[in-house]
């Protein structure tokens, strides 16, 4: 299951799952602007029983990009150091004002790694605490345990696959940023990189799949949100964002919907605007000059 609801996780807090073969990850992460650090949040509550999950940390360290996807070993050994073993079942959440933000990133990278056995807690913290679940201050670290997940680099995509993509038209390219940014509107996050969108690509913001209450829609309502925006879930498809973060909510989305093999263009606009050509830099802005 994708999704695991407050409740299914409360039951299983109360009756001594977590910390056996059920294990909480809370992977909150901010844009660096937000001046907010999620290990920090953490460490004042958390859910019961739950462990940080670094996604800074447990990145490719030899990239100037922002947490792109580690090597094998050092996701190996970081979920390892969390007490997930390859028969453990991990849910994930944050603690985001939108009931997901990052979540869903670290349950891709499970997947991708091999790892099916994984769950997004639907809502977030802000469900959770909504619902008057408890939370603790309280943390003990877990005993290691040995994870042996390989990564499917065909459910990943470099710059070249999404350059050659935009003139083959090979798979569906879906960005998440808010429409602004995606139409060169208004200013990017990060330094020294202006808004736009890659050509041919189609815009799905990440908060559209989400309800008021920041728990995801149903499936149904997802696979109209996917065709309204000409979206064939019957063809290829990759997802893209900022720096890989929210590009995930649209391959849960997808999946939601039963397609389970959306692939990630792991750099993302980040490494695209760098990257592009003018031309191959769409926007209604400033865009690119050379």
């Amino acid at each position: 299951m994708a999704l695991v609801a407050a409740r299914w996780l409360a039951d299983a807090v109360r009756s001594g799952r977590v910390g056996g073969n059920i294990r909480v990850l809370d992977a909150s992460w901010y844009l660096p602007k937000l001046l907010r650090d999620g290990r920090s949040d953490f460490a004042k509550r958390h859910v019961p029983g739950a462990h940080f999950f670094d996604l800074d940390r447990c990145s490719d360290r030899r990239t100037p990009l922002d947490h792109m996807l580690p090597p094998e070993g050092r996701f190996r050994e970081s979920v390892g150091r969390l007490g997930v073993g390859n028969d453990t079942h991990v849910v994930v959440y944050d603690a985001s004002e939108f009931g997901a933000f990052s979540a869903p990133r670290v349950w891709w990278m499970f997947r991708v790694f091999g790892h099916a056995s994984v769950s997004v807690l639907d809502g977030g913290l802000r469900r959770w605490l909504d619902e008057g679940r408890p939370v603790t201050a309280a943390h003990r670290g877990p005993e290691p345990a040995e994870f042996s997940g390989r990564l499917d680099r065909s459910r990943v995509k470099t710059y070249e696959d999404v350059l050659r993509n935009v003139d083959s038209r090979e798979f569906q390219v879906v960005d998440a940023r808010p429409a602004g940014r995606f139409r060169g509107l208004e200013p990017e996050p990060r330094d020294n990189t202006e808004p736009g969108h890659i050509p041919g690509s189609i815009n799905m913001p990440f908060t559209s799949f989400l309800d008021p209450s920041g728990t995801f829609l149903p499936a149904e309502r997802l696979t109209e949100l996917f065709e309204r925006a000409g979206v064939d879930l019957g063809r290829p498809l990759c997802a893209t964002c900022g720096s890989g973060v929210t590009a995930c909510h649209v391959v849960l989305a997808a999946h939601l919907c039963g397609h389970p093999g959306v692939s990630v263009y792991d750099g993302a606009w980040s490494e695209w605007y760098t990257k592009a050509t003018p031309e191959n830099v769409i926007s209604e802005g400033l865009g690119k000059h050379r």
